[in-house]
């Protein structure tokens, strides 16, 4: 059996007490291909140089900071071996520090952005909001897809000399986000490169970050879903659960794809020179099918569409329904689902070890097969 580990240094507030709930950040580095796993990690690589505003602000607003270290092979963008890593640990602190439960966050640059981007598009449910600096906004182990944005917020702090990612293609994907009224917001940084946050002129950008924090709380029981996935490992979004692929179907009519053309990269010469290079991309892969589903709930009642699925479970909470009445669920305009709900302590007990989540607490579950 191959084993192996790695680190994540926390910076707590100086004026931490345990008796308080404490909003978190997690910072997900780049460079995640000449990145290796580490036993420990220093202060000084971690809390000064690039990362010296998410220190300042972090300490003014009182956030607890944590930094995880990735490799090539476990990371949070490509391959997709590594990306549990920032869930489970974030399962690991509240075991021993008090996070607030619904202001979790993630933030990085670059690769870390990208990993940033991807945990909003496959497995937000424990986040309340995602940044990237300098973002290739897209998902490289399987589908983008784009309107899962729609449960939480993504802002972007990008450079219109960036090689990473080009502006051109930034407009476009802003366009297409305004086109979904998604929670997005794009802030340009005109004449610096991918390397933004290593110059002085980013620390407006992290106030920016900050103030978001402040100001962003996640809604642990949203009244309405959409969720569409490729993998059923991220077949989960808050109140929908373990929802099953089933790829033989034929796709809704308002099951539809979203993407975009990019014709411009910026590109560094032989003589580092930053030149404009054309080309044919699609900016998102879309290589395998999905399924997806759009969910909303109002007095005891569970409207349903489906495209692509077999099966899917509704998480329960009194926060969302009278218990004292009958739940109705309803799936693709029948009804599947029409009895009273009642605690289950078994089940209770076993969600909250998987997330240790003391604000989203579900209390039974209904199973739906389509």
């Amino acid at each position: 059996m191959i084993s192996a580990q790695t680190s994540y240094l926390i910076h707590l507030p100086y004026n931490y007490n345990p008796q308080n709930k404490y909003p978190l950040l997690f910072f997900l580095h780049g460079a995640v291909s000449v990145n290796v796993l580490s036993d420990y990690q220093t202060v000084q690589e971690n809390l000064g140089g690039w990362n010296r505003f998410y220190t300042k602000y972090a300490d003014l607003n009182n956030v607890i900071s944590v930094f995880p270290k990735g490799s090539k092979k476990y990371n949070w963008m490509n391959p997709d071996d590594g990306f549990f890593m920032i869930p489970d640990m974030l399962k690991q602190i509240k075991k021993t520090i008090n996070v607030d439960d619904n202001k979790v966050f993630i933030s990085g640059h670059s690769n870390g952005a990208t990993g940033s981007f991807s945990y909003l598009m496959k497995k937000s449910t424990q986040f309340a909001g995602f940044y990237g600096f300098n973002t290739y906004p897209k998902v490289f182990t399987g589908g983008t897809f784009v309107e899962n944005i729609k449960n939480r917020l993504f802002i972007n702090f990008s450079t219109d000399h960036d090689y990473y990612y080009p502006p051109n293609a930034n407009d476009d994907l802003t366009k297409l986000m305004k086109g979904i009224n998604a929670d997005y917001k794009e802030y340009r940084y005109t004449g610096f490169p991918h390397w933004f946050p290593k110059f002085d002129e980013s620390e407006p950008a992290y106030q920016i970050l900050f103030k978001s924090i402040k100001d962003r709380t996640r809604n642990p029981f949203p009244k309405d879903i959409s969720w569409e996935f490729d993998d059923e490992k991220y077949g989960s979004i808050d109140w929908l659960s373990n929802a099953k692929l089933d790829t033989l179907k034929s796709k809704a009519t308002w099951h539809k794809e979203l993407n975009f053309k990019i014709t411009e990269w910026l590109k560094y010469n032989k003589d580092d020179s930053l030149t404009v290079e054309k080309v044919k991309k699609e900016a998102f892969n879309l290589k395998r099918k999905s399924g997806k589903i759009e969910a909303s709930y109002i007095n005891n009642t569970f409207s349903v569409r489906t495209s692509c699925l077999k099966s899917f479970y509704i998480y329960i909470s009194p926060e969302m329904v009278n218990l004292h009445k009958r739940v109705r669920v309803y799936v693709n305009g029948t009804l599947y689902f029409n009895q009273k709900i009642e605690y289950d302590k078994k089940l209770m007990l076993q969600i909250f070890k998987e997330h240790r989540d003391r604000e989203q607490v579900w209390i039974n579950q209904i199973k739906i097969v389509i």
